[in-house]
C-alpha cells in the first residue's frame, strides 16, 4: 500500500499535484477539511463532536481528526493507498498518524514536499486570490502570516519524516508536468 503525504506551504501547488497523483496511483484522498465536512454532513458521532467544537470557535482536537482518518482507513481496506493532504501539521499529529497506521501494519511510504520560495508563494497566492474568492488569498499581510505560520509550525513535520528517511523535497517551481514527473520518481523509489 502506498501512503503518501503531500507537503508544502500554501500556494506550493499541492492541490494541482494531488489530483495528478490520485489519478495515476489510484489513491484515496484524505483531506482533513473534507473529512470534517463529510463527517458533519453524515451526522456521525465524530462529526457531531467536531461540529460542537467548531460552533464554539474551537479547534478540533487531534484525537477526533485521527478518529476520522481511522474510519476512512477501515472503510477502504482494499485501497491502493492514501494521499494525506493537510495532515499531519505537527510532530504530535505525525506520531499519532504513525501509530494509527502501525495498527493496520502500514506506515507512511514517503513524504513529498513541494519546495517554493516565499516570494513565489506570495505571487501565486495573490494571483489565485483574483479568482478564488478567498479573502486570505487577497491580502498580502495575511498571506505572509500564513507562510510564516507554515515555516514555524509545520516544517518540523518534514524534519520528523526526514529522520525516518521518508522525506523527499521536490522543486515546486516550473512546469506542472515536470514537477509531477519528479514526484512520480520519488514515489517509484519507494514502491
Amino acid at each position: 500500500m502506498l501512503n503518501l503525504i503531500l507537503f508544502g506551504p500554501p500556494g506550493a501547488g499541492k492541490g494541482t499535484q494531488s489530483e495528478k497523483i490520485i489519478a495515476k496511483y489510484n489513491l484515496i484522498h484524505l483531506s482533513t477539511g473534507d473529512l470534517l465536512r463529510s463527517e458533519i454532513q453524515a451526522g456521525s458521532e465524530l462529526g457531531l463532536k467536531a461540529k460542537t467544537l467548531m460552533d464554539q470557535g474551537l479547534l478540533v482536537p487531534d484525537e477526533v481528526v485521527i478518529g476520522m482518518i481511522d474510519h476512512k482507513l477501515k472503510t477502504h481496506r482494499d485501497a491502493a493507498g492514501f494521499i494525506f493532504d493537510g495532515f499531519p501539521r505537527t510532530v504530535k499529529q505525525s506520531e499519532a498518524l504513525d501509530n494509527l497506521l502501525a495498527s493496520y501494519n502500514e506506515s507512511i511510504s514517503v513524504m513529498v514536499a513541494l519546495v517554493v520560495d516565499d516570494n513565489e508563494l506570495l505571487a501565486r497566492l495573490l494571483k489565485r486570490g483574483l479568482t478564488s474568492g478567498r479573502p486570505d488569498d487577497q491580502n498580502e499581510e495575511l498571506i505572509s502570516k500564513r507562510i510564516q505560520e507554515y515555516n514555524s509550525k509545520t516544517k518540523p513535520v518534514a524534519d520528523y519524516y526526514q529522520a525516518q528517511g521518508k522525506f523527499v523535497p521536490v522543486d515546486g517551481i516550473g512546469e506542472i508536468e515536470t514537477i509531477f514527473s519528479e514526484i512520480s520518481n520519488a514515489i517509484s523509489a519507494v514502491k
